[in-house]
């Protein structure tokens, strides 16, 4: 079934706001939920000594991870909203690859993880795809 197209697609602007708004979410979401999960600790040893209910206390008890699942939440929702006015053939290839950049920034940045030139190398050329892409 094919699903009539009546609305007017926005500026170029609006759309890179609403994509830039889906990868800031997106990133801060499981930027915040990977530093819950690291000062939480390993599941498998909060569950040896303390059970299952231990390890879900653990989580639950993380404002860091409620901090992170409310932006992905958020992400989610800037997602369906860019979905309502843009192409999905723009918005899921930008906003999915160039959270892949964001992502690896905010590691280096926040986390301190060792972010390897491979992995930058990477980053560029998702940054190149996308470039084509929007062009």
């Amino acid at each position: 079934m094919m699903i009539p197209s009546s609305h007017v697609h926005p500026g170029p602007w609006i759309a890179a706001a609403m994509i830039g708004s889906i990868i800031l979410s997106s990133t801060a979401g499981e930027v915040l939920t990977a530093a819950a999960m690291k000062s939480i600790g390993d599941l498998d040893e909060i569950r040896a000594v303390t059970g299952l209910k231990g390890a879900i206390r653990a989580v639950v008890t993380c404002p860091l991870f409620f901090a992170g699942v409310g932006f992905l939440a958020l992400a989610f929702f800037a997602l369906l909203f860019a979905l309502s006015h843009l192409d999905l053939s723009l918005v899921a290839p930008a906003s999915a690859s160039l959270t892949l950049v964001t992502n690896a920034i905010a590691a280096k940045l926040f986390l301190k993880e060792n972010v390897d030139r491979r992995r930058w190398t990477a980053a560029v050329l998702v940054c190149i795809g996308v470039y084509f892409l929007a062009h």
